[in-house]
């Protein structure tokens, strides 16, 4: 019989719906010691945040087949390490959804009517009607950046309120949130012009970083209130501050921070700011979800059943060793399409030219739509759940294939099409060792490796453009590894691909992109 290790609490349905099958050991705060002496024998470990699973612990269980996660976050174990011995990484990323949303209303709904500051009043045995007058949210608009799961739940709450929701998503399609109430804008702006509450479910990552800044916050109307219970960093806590202190901004309730605990932050103690220790996730019930979660894709991975929220593909051996070499490069292939699309697309054509148009690709296809959806959702991207991002923002998925090819042996072609664009990346691998290069960028061919750091620009094929893009990243000490350009004809458009050591920041590309003729700069992050 299977045998389980529970390290950490586990709701106790979670932990019942386990014992039915398997024998089960729950040994709350086991000593790393007695984990490393018992771990042998287990074939499943289910753990939360506090135990650490690194490569002794993986390599010490031999038996382990699979590691439930209790939670959403996976920092705490091994990936690497869990993949190379074959055993299967699972959370439960969406335990935690509706706690999200609703502390969002909790906020929203106490940062109104005062309610903090009510309370302390009362209990200092004071009775300041007049002074604590709140507002209603019935009317009012909220807007929400980042309509995914949580932000879809935060609207259906705040319509229920009688407000109108107006939210921006440049991944998402009209359609999709249609149904909701919800009035999808285009650009960011529109949405900071028009809302009385702006409330952020987004991740945080090169794109969202201070996505609301100094500028954005002069651009929203006087007296407009901020939401932020995604992740820290992604409003600039300094211009916010700023913004307050200025009567810019009537309120703030935040549950995230940029640097936590953010005991020292001057936002916790500004009078319009109410603040809670990034309690989103908070809740008996989430908790309690996350542990039956957990428990239900243990019992699956044992009896060898479908499994919902696989971290780490565990690579089936029917998939023959010329496709798995691919998988890496389709998922870098959709990471770069999405880097360089405009928002939201309508197709996804994956292309199979060569000797891969004869294998099965669908394993590819669930890569490229991994590392497409890596830079666009909030929550973790498996190779389970991709497909179900892309249903629910409406983004249709299609393969097609083809053993005419010229220059190579396989090429993987990724285009993501909408109405106003359409844009391809196409990559191969060479040599003995199978290298990963990007042989096409837009509709131009081209050369270049792949690296953590990138940058791609579009400029007219005269002369010292390439001369003008090294002075300038020179000056800034950022150092070029390789630089390749592609062009059809000469004197027509060329594009400029460039590998860097470090990131490039945003106001050295826009002094890239001033360069006289240059039509297009993106700085791109791989990996």
């Amino acid at each position: 019989m299977p045998e389980v290790l529970i390290t950490e609490h586990l709701a106790d349905a979670g932990i019942k719906l386990l014992t039915e099958e398997f024998k089960v050991d729950y040994v709350p705060g086991i000593k790393r010691e007695k984990l490393l002496e018992r771990i042998s024998r287990y074939h499943s470990l289910i753990v939360r945040g506090g135990t650490r699973v690194d490569a002794i612990v993986i390599e010490a269980g031999v038996n382990l087949k699979v590691i439930g996660r209790a939670g959403v976050g996976i920092d705490n174990i091994d990936i690497g390490a869990a993949s190379r011995r074959g055993i299967m990484v699972t959370n439960a990323p969406q335990s935690n959804i509706i706690s999200a949303a609703e502390q969002t209303m909790a906020l929203l709904c106490s940062m109104c009517r005062n309610i903090p500051e009510a309370v302390s009043s009362l209990r200092a045995r004071k009775w300041e009607k007049e002074q604590l007058e709140g507002i209603e949210l019935y009317h009012k608009t909220i807007g929400i950046i980042g309509i995914g799961r949580i932000g879809k739940l935060v609207a259906e709450r705040c319509r229920a309120f009688g407000m109108r929701v107006l939210a921006y998503d440049p991944y998402v399609s009209a359609e999709s949130v249609q149904k909701l109430g919800v009035e999808l804008v285009p650009a960011l702006d529109d949405l900071i012009a028009g809302a009385d509450f702006i409330t952020t479910h987004l991740p945080r990552n090169s794109e969202t970083y201070h996505l609301l800044g100094e500028k954005e916050f002069e651009k929203m109307k006087d007296g407009v209130r901020i939401l932020n219970v995604a992740r820290g960093g992604v409003v600039d806590e300094a211009a916010l501050l700023a913004a307050l202190n200025a009567g810019k901004v009537a309120g703030a309730g935040l549950d995230v921070f940029e640097h936590e605990p953010a005991t020292g932050s001057p936002l916790i103690d500004h009078p319009g700011v109410i603040a809670t220790p990034h309690l989103g996730a908070s809740t008996h019930e989430a908790r309690d979800r996350a542990g039956i979660m957990i428990a239900e894709q243990v019992r699956a991975a044992l009896n060898g059943e479908f499994v919902a929220n696989v971290v780490n593909l565990p690579v089936p051996v029917d998939i023959r060793e010329s496709v798995k070499l691919f998988m890496p490069l389709a998922e870098k292939l959709g990471l770069l399409l999405a880097h360089l699309t405009e928002g939201f697309i309508e197709e996804m054509e994956i292309e199979y030219l060569g000797g891969l148009a004869g294998e099965e690709t669908g394993v590819l296809t669930l890569a490229a739509l991994k590392g497409f959806f890596k830079k666009v959702v909030f929550e973790p991207v498996t190779y389970i759940n991709a497909p179900i991002f892309a249903e629910e923002k409406g983004l249709s998925v299609k393969e097609t294939k083809s053993k005419n090819i010229k220059d190579y042996l396989n090429l993987v072609m990724v285009t993501g099409r909408s109405e106003k664009c359409s844009i391809s990346v196409g990559g191969t691998l060479v040599g003995l060792s199978n290298m990963e290069r990007v042989v096409h960028i837009y509709e131009y061919e081209i050369d270049m490796g792949l690296s953590e750091y990138m940058a791609i620009f579009r400029y007219p094929d005269i002369p010292g453009m390439i001369g003008k893009v090294g002075t300038i990243l020179g000056n800034h000490g950022i150092n070029i590894t390789q630089m390749q350009v592609g062009r059809r004809e000469m004197g027509g458009e060329a594009v400029m691909g460039i590998n860097v050591d470090t990131l490039i920041p945003e106001n050295v590309m826009d002094e890239i992109r001033h360069i006289a003729g240059v039509r297009e700069g993106r700085f791109i992050t791989l990996f």
